[in-house]
């Protein structure tokens, strides 16, 4: 496995410059800042990556405010309540794109976050996890959310502002050609050797895992 300054050299050179890839860079949010994303925004930016996963972006996009508006703004408690005739409703709803199990996502995440107040809340959980134990912030929520642990989550956490890897076609790529993996990690085992990688990458760099991602990704 190649120091992360190789790595880094290997991105310049294909971006046409080291100052061109740092201004393809984005950096974190702190997590004071992420503990104050208001829980509903959490639950909203799952249900758009639930509902994006396997269908095009745009589309969700294009209709995201009949999605708002459907969703009560996604008020986590309000969500958390629906009853049959709520989904029935909501499965006769245009505004919306009309798949029950994922709807029904929309409860579940909303009980999840729900479950996260005593601990002071989605914001400072999720939020305040630490980025060297973020393979098993995923585990987490895949086991307490609904279809929020793999991909979707990773994509939920990073537009949110949460330091997160992505593991995309090309970073998983760059991962197995500095040996870190030979396939796409779905193990337990696989998971805990990316993340030993860019724990790795983090303490020769003094980048977040954000940085670390978007440089691998762009390594190929």
């Amino acid at each position: 496995m190649r120091h992360f300054a190789d790595l880094f050299a290997i991105s310049a050179e294909r971006k046409g410059g080291a100052d061109v890839l740092e201004a393809l860079l984005s950096k974190p949010k702190s997590a004071a800042d992420l503990a104050q994303i208001p829980e509903q925004r959490w639950l909203a930016q799952f249900t758009k990556g639930v509902f994006q996963a396997g269908f095009n972006w745009q589309v969700i996009e294009n209709k995201w405010d009949g999605f708002e508006e459907a969703f009560h703004g996604f008020d986590v408690d309000r969500c958390a309540f629906m009853h049959d005739e709520d989904m029935d409703s909501l499965m006769s709803n245009t505004a919306i794109v009309r798949n029950g199990p994922k709807i029904r996502t929309v409860l579940e995440n909303a009980h999840f976050i729900q479950s996260l107040r005593e601990d002071g809340g989605a914001g400072k959980v999720l939020g305040g996890w630490s980025s060297s134990d973020y393979v098993n912030q995923l585990e987490f929520m895949k086991k307490g959310g609904s279809r929020i642990g793999g991909a979707t989550g990773q994509y939920a956490l990073r537009f949110l502002g949460k330091d997160s890897f992505i593991l995309s076609r090309d970073v998983v790529a760059r991962l197995i050609a500095e040996g870190v993996i030979d396939k796409q990690p779905t193990s337990k085992g696989a998971m805990k050797k990316v993340q030993e990688a860019f724990n790795i990458w983090m303490d020769q760099s003094g980048r977040s895992l954000t940085e670390i991602s978007r440089v691998l990704a762009m390594s190929l």
